[in-house]
């Protein structure tokens, strides 16, 4: 005898899982953000801050104005 599974796909982007992950993806582009104000803060120059951000894997992306 077979099993045959009829079980549908959910869709990706629906129910609370997506909702928990939105909320999560939206809580790490905040802190990023943070901490790359707090990087460009502290940087000596532009050149600095670059290496900086890039180090750490922290992007600019997004980012409105000035650093």
């Amino acid at each position: 005898m077979t099993w045959a599974r009829h079980a549908s796909p959910a869709a990706p982007d629906s129910g609370p899982i997506a909702e928990a992950r939105a909320r999560m993806a939206e809580g790490e582009a905040i802190a990023n953000h943070r901490a790359a104000r707090t990087v460009a803060d502290h940087a000596l120059d532009v050149q600095d801050c670059r290496e900086l951000l890039d180090m750490l894997g922290l992007t600019t992306k997004g980012a409105t104005g000035a650093l």
